[in-house]
């Protein structure tokens, strides 16, 4: 007998958002608060690069020179972030791990305390909170810290969140309000004359949407269909972690954050409440490549002994390698895109848990008027053009 092709289901909705990661999450969820009928597509809801990321909340300690404009949207959404945790443990009935810690960002040598000193001097130009601690100020706050710290930055402000708490929550809160999980790929984007009209699910439903936002992290740029002007320029980044349990005996081993710059790495501790403490991160391009390398626990052991010798004496309980995605400016793309009906939640490198709040708010108001509010304006998507000569992306003149 003959095999027939399965008839495809179609099912129409207001708003279908591709990727279910905290960011995906997040803007369905807020979706389905204004009123709209929202779906997500993810074959592993609430996985995604939240599985491997340390949750700092850090808009002041990991500032960097030229990105005043993401600094503002950091900010902002760092600002939100009690309120928000408060009402996502409401409607989730989950804890977040948010944690009120404060952060502490030390020099090792008398070049990192020459960097962080320059940091400093940003921070203070751009109106943000820091106080410069001597090296016994800061092994005063944290014992355990090495004993040639030779300075470091206080800053209060800069908060954790555990991202599997976050994503489990925003999961459950999303299923509470309405929200539909298709847990399969979707395979490609419907495009009906000049607009995008939904996408088509790799068990063939076709799923009719108003607006179909595309936020699957580091695969963003991969959905078939979207035309190629439009597709997002990201990059996976690979970034790999380790997580260590601190016995009972040892606690308490940290009472907040604490990084550091060695031999030019970034390095940073985030201890739970729960015991478990989180060490990362590396930052490789290197494709799509998620292998565990020794090289990359070395490195990472190494520097997190520097800062922290009594970490060597704690259980390594689990190591793993995640994608960030990147952008060409490594800020966000958000919004509506060139294309009517597409829209984009894409691009947040590192502080994609940091900017959740901030982002479920900008799409929940770009789905609902079709434009970007104010704080969000610098981060469209169609600030990037490709270039026709080197097929790059580049940023368009302000």
């Amino acid at each position: 007998m003959q095999s027939r092709t399965p008839p495809r289901t179609t099912r129409t909705t207001d708003v279908v958002v591709v990727g279910g990661g905290i960011i995906g999450l997040v803007t369905a969820w807020r979706a389905a608060q204004r009123g709209l009928s929202t779906a997500v597509v993810d074959p592993e809801p609430g996985g995604g690069a939240a599985q491997v990321a340390a949750g700092m909340l850090a808009a002041v300690t990991e500032l960097h020179y030229g990105e005043q404009t993401l600094l503002a949207l950091n900010v902002a959404s760092a600002q939100r972030y009690p309120d928000f945790a408060a009402e996502l443990t409401e409607a989730s009935g989950r804890d977040l791990g948010y944690r009120a810690c404060g952060t502490l960002a030390v020099a090792l040598d008398s070049d990192d305390r020459a960097h962080l000193r320059e940091l400093h001097a940003l921070q203070q130009q751009s109106g943000l909170a820091s106080e410069w601690l001597s090296g016994r100020e800061c092994r005063r706050l944290e014992p355990m810290l090495a004993p040639g710290v030779r300075g470091g930055l206080r800053v209060d402000g800069d908060h954790q969140v555990d991202p599997r708490r976050l994503a489990a929550a925003l999961l459950v809160a999303c299923e509470r309000a309405g929200v539909v999980f298709h847990r399969v790929w979707a395979e490609r984007l419907t495009v009906t004359g000049d607009r995008a009209t939904g996408v088509v699910l790799a068990d063939g439903t076709a799923l009719d949407a108003g607006q179909t936002v595309l936020a699957a992290g580091s695969l963003s740029g991969r959905l078939a269909g979207v035309p190629e002007g439009v597709l997002p320029p990201v990059r996976p980044v690979k970034g790999q972690v380790l997580r260590l349990t601190v016995p009972e005996r040892y606690a308490p081993f940290l009472s907040r954050t604490v990084r550091a710059v060695v031999r030019g790495s970034h390095v940073y501790l985030v201890p739970r409440e729960n015991g478990e403490l989180v060490v990362g991160a590396t930052s490789e391009e290197l494709g799509w490549d998620t292998t565990v390398t020794a090289g990359g626990v070395y490195e990472l052991l190494r520097d997190a002994h520097e800062l922290v010798p009594g970490i060597t004496e704690l259980p390594l309980t689990e190591t793993r390698a995640g994608l960030r995605p990147g952008s060409p400016d490594n800020a966000p793309l958000l919004g509506p895109t060139a294309l009517p009906g597409l829209q984009l939640a894409t691009g947040h490198y590192r502080n994609g848990v940091l900017l959740t709040p901030v982002t479920g708010d900008v799409m929940a108001h770009a789905l609902t008027t079709g434009e970007l509010p104010d704080e969000a304006r610098g981060f469209t998507p169609e600030r990037f053009v490709r270039d026709p000569l080197t097929q790059r992306f580049m940023e368009q003149p302000a």
